[in-house]
């Protein structure tokens, strides 16, 4: 089993690769599946969480609200940079209205379920993210209808729902939170809570692969009969990708972080909480039909975007261990 799961995450990127174009050929080849994919979703991401939150010492989060430097400079990213960027990324599509409240819906809103997957998978700083994801989903749910109000008007803000953020925040971060505090408990006394440790540790890639899978297939056929629409959105979301790298590593290094955090806040303010913004977005007029659609072409070009991350992030952001193989620290040592 340990073989199977070493080659796993020697071949991670491919295998994400491979997940998406499967789930992109089921999506527009049997798009009848995409209804039971879209009920899919949330428990998928909800287990590739719990699975996360395994590998992630939770004492190590109690901790983590204690480094100020890094939650503030995560604040500081998601919450003054990006609406900034989103600003001025929006104005290309100030003339469709649809399009220009789906943009503003999913990249004001900071991820807060898969990003520490992600961040995990980069070597990035899980416990410290996952310290801060409380207050910003938090803060998003207050500063969102103020953000809208000033870059599109009143009327975008009289259809926006809590509900869905709440659920999402239940659904995908409390409940798994939980079942995995209770395994780590068991596993310090009982061999078969270690066991399960294990066992989910070694199935992260292939949840990874379903989550991805389940994802896109739920979502491309919609998405291809707007295609053309929809063409004007992508490369704003590519753009906001681009230039949130580079505003993550350099708010990070004014900050002076280490690698890891580095890391954690570079993904922190690229990735976006499409699957949570897309029931808000649903929820429109119908004569903001495309809006859901451009929050899901999103959702789209960044998890694409985040299987490059994965291998380029720790390139950009190398650890101490990197640098000086002879002498660095160990990675865990430096988060």
């Amino acid at each position: 089993m340990q073989q199977i799961a070493d080659w796993w995450d020697k071949h991670q990127v491919v295998l994400y690769v491979a997940a998406i174009i499967f789930g992109g050929a089921l999506g527009v080849l049997v798009p009848a599946s995409a209804p039971m994919l879209t009920v899919a979703t949330n428990p998928a991401l909800a287990v590739l969480l719990f699975a996360t939150f395994l590998a992630v010492p939770l004492i190590e989060v109690g901790r983590s609200f204690k480094d100020l430097r890094f939650l503030g400079t995560v604040l500081v990213v998601n919450l003054l940079l990006v609406p900034i960027v989103v600003f001025g990324l929006s104005r290309f599509v100030v003339d469709d209205r649809a399009l220009l409240i789906g943009v503003l819906l999913v990249l004001l809103t900071p991820c807060v379920d898969y990003v520490i997957v992600f961040t995990g998978l980069a070597g990035g700083a899980t416990a410290r993210l996952l310290a801060a994801t409380p207050l910003l989903m938090l803060l998003q749910i207050l500063l969102l209808p103020a953000y809208l109000w000033l870059f599109a008007g009143g009327e975008a803000v009289a259809h926006l729902e809590i509900r869905p953020f709440i659920e999402a925040f239940v659904v995908i971060i409390l409940i798994p939170l939980a079942a995995a505090a209770m395994v780590q408990a068991v596993a310090r006394r009982h061999r078969a809570g270690r066991s399960v440790e294990h066992g989910m540790a070694a199935a992260t890639v292939p949840l990874m692969m379903l989550t991805l899978a389940v994802v896109i297939g739920s979502q491309i056929a919609a998405v291809g009969g707007q295609a053309l629409a929809l063409l004007r959105v992508v490369p704003l979301y590519v753009a906001f990708l681009v230039v949130m790298l580079f505003l993550g590593l350099a708010a990070s290094r004014i900050a002076r972080l280490r690698a890891p955090e580095t890391r954690a806040v570079i993904f922190s303010g690229a990735t976006r909480n499409s699957l949570v913004v897309l029931p808000l977005a649903l929820a429109l007029p119908a004569e903001l039909a495309l809006a859901p659609l451009a929050v899901v072409t999103q959702t789209l070009v960044e998890l694409v975007g985040m299987v490059v991350f994965v291998r380029l992030v720790p390139r950009i952001a190398p650890s101490q261990k990197d640098q000086l193989p002879a002498r660095g620290h160990s990675e865990s040592e430096l988060g």
